[in-house]
């Protein structure tokens, strides 16, 4: 039986060169977050990028919701592969750090699909519920605070409608979850949710061992 390929530097550096198709936009607010506090830690990686665009593609999104939206650069890949009506509401704690993504957003021409809601992440979430009704979004990403993984996975679940996806980040949290020493509450936090995910019946599940862990989960 074939086994998972080490992600060596140079491989990652061959997988780029044939397969990430970028561009100066996405380049400059990489650079941009890189410089700030936290920002290559927290940054999705170029790669994650894409593949959320191609998944809001494959599933026929025209209604995202994304919880985390730091400086908004899964915000903008994915703004960006919506169709022209679409929309995708992002929701952050603090409005600081989605105030860089802004320009770049408007730049790619998605500004009047993003609508940015700023507060607690759970209490936006049930404001949505009322708001929009239950299933009312095809795709979700979650890259939150992971102490809240499992309440947003939860009410993610009643947002999005049936054969819709809601995408994890961060599901292997720099392989400190394998780690039995890692008792911190982050780390538990998502421990937690792939123990739920593992064992829900009501979606369908797969964990990519790629960037930090991503779960893809599929409401049946």
């Amino acid at each position: 039986m074939a086994h998972q390929t080490a992600a060596t530097p140079d491989l990652l550096a061959y997988v780029r060169e044939v397969s990430l198709r970028d561009d100066e936009l996405l380049r400059e607010l990489r650079e941009t977050t890189a410089d700030l506090p936290g920002g290559t830690a927290m940054q999705v990686m170029a790669e994650e990028g894409q593949l959320l665009s191609l998944l809001v593609g494959l599933t026929g999104a025209r209604a995202v919701l994304e919880i985390g939206t730091y400086t908004g650069y899964s915000t903008l890949c994915m703004a960006r592969a919506l169709p022209a009506d679409g929309m995708l509401v992002s929701c952050d704690i603090d409005d600081r750090w989605p105030a860089v993504g802004a320009d770049f957003w408007e730049r790619a021409g998605v500004g009047p699909r993003i609508d940015l809601r700023i507060g607690d992440a759970a209490g936006i979430l049930d404001t949505l519920l009322a708001e929009r009704g239950p299933e009312s979004f095809d795709l979700v990403f979650i890259d939150a605070d992971k102490t809240n993984y499992v309440r947003y996975y939860e009410s993610s679940l009643a947002l999005v409608r049936g054969g819709g996806l809601i995408v994890v980040d961060n599901t292997l949290f720099f392989g400190r979850v394998a780690d039995p020493a890692a008792v911190d509450p982050d780390t538990a936090g998502v421990r937690a949710l792939n123990r739920v995910l593992h064992q829900d019946p009501r979606v369908e599940l797969s964990l990519l061992t790629m960037a930090d862990g991503i779960t893809l989960a599929r409401k049946r």
